[in-house]
């Protein structure tokens, strides 16, 4: 007779809402961040001189247990975006996304939109029906 093995399924990650303290529930992929700049990585721990040197030698640096990710909220009835960070063992601090991350994740859309399109593009590009040759008449 074989041995009993232990076969629990791995637990969920333990994520709450910072303000209602219910189970947060993923609803996105993990999108890990990066960095070009020293300042970031002496905020996170490391000495100046090496900070430099690091992002010197390597120019883009990922940050190792920082990602972005969207949670849906039973409380609320919402998704927000979240900076996701690893503090222990199954522990995570949640903050909620500030812009300026939007810009230092990998493979991430930025929700406000690509700032290099035109506000006609824009527009067009959310219709969801045609309207042909109105959209280019001169109006007054």
């Amino acid at each position: 007779m074989q041995p009993r093995r232990n076969r629990n399924r791995s637990r969920r990650r333990a994520i709450y809402c910072p303000s209602h303290s219910c189970y947060l529930d993923s609803v996105s992929q993990k999108y890990p961040l990066h960095t070009t700049k020293p300042e970031h990585l002496q905020q996170r721990g490391m000495g100046r001189k090496q900070a430099l040197t690091v992002v010197a030698e390597l120019g883009t640096v990922p940050l190792q247990g920082e990602w972005l990710e969207a949670f849906w909220c039973d409380h609320c009835q919402q998704t927000q975006w979240y900076h996701v960070r690893k503090t222990a063992a199954n522990g995570y601090a949640l903050s909620l996304a500030p812009e300026d991350l939007w810009l230092r994740a990998s493979g991430v859309i930025f929700p406000a939109g690509n700032p290099t399109v035109g506000e006609f593009t824009r527009r067009v590009a959310q219709q969801t029906r045609f309207n042909g040759v109105k959209d280019f008449c001169r109006i007054g």
